[in-house]
């Protein structure tokens, strides 16, 4: 009986080996933390400093001051994360100064509806001002649910940053980022 358990287990596993199950798709990036990159986090502090590379020897570009703020993370080590902000600068992130929550920004000008249901017919229950950030619970067939405290609010994805999955910064020089507003959607 063993014994045919035992030959059944090493078929299976032949059989995997031949069809490619458990294999990496090509385009997936074996990654020291196991995680995908390109993949969205946020900034887990009040101050977090930008480096030019991945270490604290390197040049210190910037300090990021917007706990909260999405970014990308499109390359990283054991200890760093290069991320692309939402203003498309790169640069490099100790590991601890980032979270693995997602959240998503209104870079438009213009206050964003936010809807009770992923449609635009749908009642509008509060606006998510320009400039602000708010946590993203999930996405679905181009819609993100958006919540700030107690509002809970769907907006389309093309609307926010944080939602495309595809990288978002060119591989340019680092440049310093704009202002960040910490307003959520008012309403």
């Amino acid at each position: 009986m063993r014994r045919g358990a035992i030959a059944a287990v090493l078929g299976l596993l032949a059989l995997g080996v031949l069809t490619g199950c458990g294999r990496k798709a090509d385009n997936e990036r074996v990654t020291p933390s196991g995680l995908p990159v390109p993949r969205y986090v946020v900034l887990k502090f009040d101050d977090v400093n930008a480096r030019a590379g991945p270490g604290d020897d390197h040049k210190l570009l910037w300090t990021y001051h917007a706990k909260g703020l999405p970014v990308q993370v499109i390359a990283e080590t054991a200890d760093w994360r290069r991320i692309c902000d939402p203003d498309g600068s790169l640069s490099w992130v100790h590991k601890p100064g980032v979270d693995g929550r997602r959240a998503a920004m209104r870079l438009q000008a213009t206050p964003l509806p936010l809807h009770t249901q992923p449609r635009d017919s749908a009642a509008i229950v509060a606006y998510l001002a320009p400039r602000a950030v708010a946590d993203l619970d999930k996405c679905q067939k181009g819609w993100c649910r958006l919540r700030s405290g107690r509002v809970n609010g769907w907006a389309p994805a093309a609307e926010i940053w944080g939602a495309d999955e595809r990288p978002q910064c060119a591989g340019s020089a680092p440049a310093a980022p704009t202002s960040v507003s910490s307003g959520g959607p008012t309403g």
